[in-house]
């Protein structure tokens, strides 16, 4: 029988090709990077096995699921995990806790197949306790640093010019504020606590030890970062990027209206206009009660005048207004408050190629 792997570490850093054998159900709620679920059972195959369970005992629901998952059906699910095993053959499999169904699908493989195929002790739980205590590690032992500024700065802009920065927002994919949300919908949370574990785990084994993340609130979107990593950006240094008002009118413009735009038509196609239209004024009334109603209707009727236009002719000049409005009206005050709370942590602030100047030597020094 093939020997269990416990050695979980080289399972991610190595990219390891895995097979999930969980109900997708269970899939769904959280995964791995590049993980494939290769079912052993449906969801109502899983749900009729559990309740078994509970009224007859093990025997009896192990019973039943071999009857549930028999001839045909067999087959066809023996075939996709010999056809992964086959085209993966430095890969393994797992289930929830390492247990039954990992086992079966292992047995079957063996004996029906005649592929010896390594699963993953432990199975889900176990590489998910792992990339948990990967971050809670990382806090502890390394060397952070939080990107600060006002809206519109271009924080993400610097992020992803830096080998040793973490992007909390590329991994819940939103870009962090009310208006935030992507045509595309953002991962579990679990799935991005993985994919943040992961990518920390990789940098570390490269030597990285002092990261920069942009300074966020707990949720990005509606993802909710791990509370070690939180709680220590209460505390980590910061460097404060400045841009002029009318450079991050641009930025934001750029951003949040040409480009999420074009992410609409490219996702919805003829729908796409309309869908980001929607979204950009449902952000807006996110927002309402902390605008108040005359700023809000203010700033409505600039949106619907520029989203008209844009629909019409394609130009999009009549955003600004808007976008300058929220900036100075709303996000301005509320983030100069912010960086006057946290200034005693500011170690350094300026401008984009200053700041990326300083925080590459910074890392050089540290």
């Amino acid at each position: 029988m093939s020997l269990d792997i416990t050695d979980y570490r080289s399972l991610f850093l190595n990219d390891t090709p895995m097979m999930d054998t969980r109900a997708p159900v269970e899939f769904s709620k959280g995964s791995f990077p590049g993980v494939v679920n290769l079912p052993l059972m449906n969801d109502l195959e899983r749900q009729r096995v559990g309740t078994c369970y509970k009224q007859h005992g093990q025997q009896a629901a192990i019973v039943l699921g071999h009857q549930l998952v028999c001839g045909e059906v067999k087959a066809a699910r023996l075939q996709a995990w010999a056809d992964f095993a086959r085209a993966h053959p430095d890969g393994a499999l797992y289930c929830f806790r390492g247990g039954l169904r990992s086992q079966i699908v292992q047995q079957w493989l063996k004996h029906d197949a005649g592929i010896d195929y390594p699963r993953v002790g432990g199975g889900y739980k176990a590489m998910r306790s792992f990339l948990l205590q990967t971050v809670e590690q990382a806090v502890a032992q390394a060397d952070f640093v939080l990107l600060g500024g006002m809206t519109g700065t271009g924080k993400t802009d610097v992020i992803v010019q830096l080998e040793n920065s973490l992007d909390l927002e590329g991994h819940a994919n939103h870009r962090g504020s009310s208006f935030g949300k992507r045509a595309t919908g953002q991962p579990s949370n679990i799935d991005f606590e993985n994919r943040l574990a992961v990518d920390l785990l990789k940098k570390r084994n490269r030597g990285i030890e002092s990261f920069v993340l942009e300074d966020e609130s707990r949720m990005v979107g509606r993802c909710s970062l791990p509370l070690a990593l939180y709680q220590g950006m209460q505390r980590f240094s910061m460097v404060w990027l400045e841009d002029s008002l009318e450079g991050r009118v641009e930025r934001i413009l750029r951003d949040y209206v040409v480009g999420l735009c074009a992410e609409f038509v490219a996702v919805h196609a003829e729908q796409g206009m309309q869908l980001f239209s929607e979204r950009l004024l449902g952000s807006l009334d996110n927002i309402h009660k902390r605008l108040g109603g005359e700023r809000h209707q203010r700033m409505k009727a600039m949106m619907q005048a520029a989203l008209e236009e844009q629909a019409r002719s394609g130009a999009v000049d009549l955003h600004r207004a808007w976008i300058e409005g929220l900036l100075s009206e709303y996000y301005d005050p509320m983030y100069a408050f912010q960086r006057e709370s946290k200034g005693s942590r500011i170690e350094f602030a300026g401008e984009r190629a200053a700041v990326l100047e300083y925080l590459k030597s910074r890392r050089q020094r540290g």
